[in-house]
Formats: structure tokens, sequence, C-alpha cells
């Protein structure tokens, strides 16, 4: 079976608006917190990145676990627990 060629990391996904994007949404949340303590606001940010991390690369990997968990840099079961956790295991 011929390797698997991993797509290379576009100059798009070095463009720090992904990051700024992050940081204006976090921001946002925790001023509109005003008083309220914040908590688990790691998870928030990750969860809000993973999912839709997950659905485009499972759509551009047509379903296929194992290249999508090869693209992601995660092994398949990793996948598949995110999968799960996020409601996309159909």
């Amino acid at each position: 079976m011929p390797a698997t060629k991993i797509p290379a990391v576009s100059q798009a996904w070095l463009d720090p608006s992904i990051s700024e994007a992050v940081r204006d949404s976090l921001q946002d949340h925790l001023e509109a917190l005003g008083d309220t303590e914040a908590s688990n606001i790691y998870r928030l940010v990750v969860d809000k990145a993973e999912r839709p991390m997950l659905e485009i690369m499972m759509r551009y990997t047509h379903g296929n676990q194992s290249r999508a968990a090869e693209y992601l840099g995660i092994n398949r079961a990793t996948l598949r627990t995110k999968l799960r956790r996020h409601g996309l295991l159909g």
C-alpha cells in the first residue's frame, strides 16, 4: 500500500487571524461574565476550536477516520474519542 501523502500546511494557516479570533472571542466571553467567576476556560476554548476542526477534517477525508487521525497527528482511538465527545461519531 502506498504511503499516504499528508498535505503541506498552507501559508493561510500561519496567518495570525486564527489566533486573533480566539483571543477576541475569549476576551468578549470574559467581559460578558462581568463579576461572575470564570471556570473551565481551557476546556471551553479547546471545545470551541476542536469541534469545527474535526468536522472539517472528517469532510475533507470523506469520513476516513484513519486518514483524518493521520492528518491531525493523533491516533485513531483518540480521534474516535474526540468525535464521540462532540457528538460527531455517526
